[in-house]
């Protein structure tokens, strides 16, 4: 947003803006072009100290580069001007005298601001305090800075300001930076882990007919060709088990999906999520899935598997604890806590601890509710909740063991939930029969809840193998292992509110 108190043509930004824009109309005027289409580096800052990491100080060399960056600081000194320039998170210094550049290129040196894009050729070498630097001989102003940056210690300290203008934020904030480098590490991971597995990657609509897959209020759109009301994917899960009918045995896919939720610090309404579907294998084999796909993603971007909660170390090294909810829930109330009490007796378990319930709340949402209240939030080092009631569960199998169960699980690290998995339901007749439930409760005013999907059931119909399926949070994921507290921090452009002015 402009700078209100200082707008004015004659002072603060507004003034600093036209004295940066008389420099490119100057440059114009004289025949050059401020903003070239292009720039030929034959080194990044990163490969100059990679190349000659050891050079003595006052060491001058005859090996030629040429390379570009942002300007980050200049120092002055008449006929000596050192920039310092960052490129893809490294910096590299370049030395200019006006005895190398002569006087045109000395002045445009001189008239380079703090941002400006610039690309550099000359000879490497050291300062007499042991600097590397590139001794210039050409100087050329790539793209200019018309807009100052902020100040790396007092500028975007306001977090909405932070998100809203992330490409400043990159430039001055090296922890928004590390975290995106995070970012890129682990989805990375991710796919290697699949791939070493097997897997074949898709990609699946994001356009539905029904939203789907999850309990999540959908964004509705409208096609006007089709003449249909259309609604953002809220999963990818429907799809991707459509795909294990026809065959394609091992999918995953890593794409965005849109909640129509609040935002907090754990939900933003568009966010990445990974599934993946494996025939012939149950939730058993998806636990040690994730317990892999977690590890090796903080091995492959922290280079270690521990990571720091709460100012305390926690090892990701699997194999990690498993719990049934029931059991935890049952633990930390003191009482006996399952589906089989009935809604009544749940409620009174709820209202002993402070929980508030809802009316149509059934026997598995109360128990889930004295989970989150009274376990979720306690859970530091990674556990595998199992053991889901199964009116909370409708697309998971029943448990082999607990007819009111399923065999599902949640992983939680931090107190929040990673991710979620389970032997996936593949009898079309119960899979109608858990559609329609959710209907009703649809019908019933709970809009966060499912529909039934006629074509999805068809497909099942035709016959699904037994099947795993997980689901796994992806910017989650990297907020534990990038030791940020909130999602805005890991997606680059996340959701706000609009801005009020410019």
């Amino acid at each position: 947003m402009e700078d209100e108190a200082t707008g004015s043509a004659g002072s603060g930004l507004a003034a600093e803006r036209a004295r940066r824009q008389a420099v490119v109309d100057a440059r114009r005027a004289e025949g050059h072009e401020p903003y070239p289409y292009r720039f030929d580096r034959t080194h990044t800052a990163a490969d100059v100290h990679a190349a000659w990491p050891d050079l003595e100080p006052g060491t001058e060399t005859s090996d030629k580069v040429t390379v570009a960056g942002r300007v980050r600081r200049k120092r002055d000194s008449g006929k000596l001007v050192f920039l310092t320039v960052a490129d893809r998170g490294h910096e590299l210094q370049l030395f200019a005298s006006h005895a190398e550049l002569g006087d045109d290129g000395f002045q445009t040196v001189k008239e380079l601001d703090l941002g400006d894009w610039v690309g550099a050729a000359g000879t490497v070498m050291t300062t007499r305090t042991g600097e590397l630097s590139v001794k210039v001989d050409r100087v050329e102003l790539l793209a200019k800075s018309i807009r100052p940056l902020p100040d790396k210690w007092h500028g975007l300290q306001d977090p909405d300001t932070r998100f809203r203008q992330r490409y400043a934020d990159l430039v001055v904030n090296a922890e928004a930076r590390r975290a995106f480098d995070v970012r890129h590490a682990v989805v990375a991971s991710l796919r290697t882990t699949f791939h070493e597995r097997g897997y074949a990657e898709v990609e699946t609509p994001v356009l539905h007919e029904q939203a789907s897959g999850a309990h999540a209020r959908p964004f509705v759109t409208y096609h006007n060709t089709l003449d249909m009301e259309l609604h953002l994917r809220v999963a990818v899960e429907l799809h991707l088990k459509r795909l294990i009918v026809g065959g394609m045995d091992r999918v995953f896919e890593i794409g965005r999906v849109f909640r129509n939720e609040g935002l907090s610090p754990r939900h933003n309404p568009e966010f990445t999520i990974l599934e993946s579907y494996e025939a012939f294998a149950d939730v058993r084999d998806v636990m040690a899935l994730t317990e892999d796909l977690v590890a090796n993603a903080c091995r492959d971007a922290l280079g270690t598997t521990t990571v720091t909660i709460g100012g305390e170390p926690v090892d990701l090294v699997p194999p990690w604890p498993r719990r049934r909810m029931v059991d935890l829930a049952s633990d930390a109330a003191g009482e006996e806590v399952h589906p089989s009490l009935g809604v009544d007796a749940l409620r009174t378990v709820a209202e002993r601890h402070g929980i508030r319930w809802e009316a149509a709340w059934s026997a598995g949402q109360l128990v889930e509710a004295v989970f989150e209240e009274l376990v979720e939030g306690s859970i530091v080092a990674p556990v595998l909740v199992t053991g889901h009631p199964t009116d909370i569960s409708p697309l998971a199998r029943v448990d082999r063991d607990d007819p009111l169960l399923t065999e599902r699980f949640e992983l939680f690290v931090d107190g929040r939930e990673l991710a979620n998995g389970y032997s996936e339901l593949n009898d079309p007749v119960e899979q109608r029969l858990r559609f329609e439930d959710e209907q009703r409760a649809k019908d019933a005013g709970d809009a966060d809840r499912g529909t039934v999907d006629e074509d999805y059931l068809r497909a099942l119909e035709y016959g699904m193998p037994p099947t795993g399926g997980l689901g796994v949070g992806v910017d989650r994921l990297v907020m534990l292992l990038a030791g940020v507290d909130t999602i805005r921090d890991v997606i680059l452009f996340p959701t706000l509110r609009p801005e009020v002015g410019e």
